[in-house]
């Protein structure tokens, strides 16, 4: 009967306790090097896109994305934010519904698809 009553009252005791705090989220886990089609780099492109993108240079992926789909049904394979002839691009990588693989370039500035191969 004791350990009843002592099991009851440090219940009643933890009851009052705030409870503890849960751990902080952690970070998505990073792909393991090599396996990300846009090099080493890719965090560091993503960030320079927002940045780009949140203080008005560059027009949002998501923009780029929907012209493309638009143009040729399929969907997006990865992208990524890169220098070419001295301007920001967007390169795209696309599967289209026909099967086909196709790289898209994109002026970053303006969204003006520039070729696709």
């Amino acid at each position: 009967m004791r350990s009843i009553a002592a099991i009851l009252i440090g219940v009643g005791l933890l009851a009052g306790q705030p409870a503890l705090a849960a751990p902080p989220p952690q970070p998505p886990p990073q792909p393991p090097p090599g396996n990300d089609s846009l090099g080493a780099d890719w965090g560091a492109q993503q960030n320079q896109a927002r940045e780009g993108v949140r203080e008005g240079h560059y027009v949002p992926l998501g923009r780029v994305i929907r012209e493309i789909n638009s143009r040729d049904p399929g969907y997006q394979l990865d992208a990524g934010i890169e220098q070419q002839g001295g301007r920001a691009v967007y390169r795209v990588r696309w599967a289209s519904s026909n099967g086909r693989r196709i790289d898209y370039i994109v002026d970053a500035l303006s969204g003006a698809i520039l070729r696709a191969q």
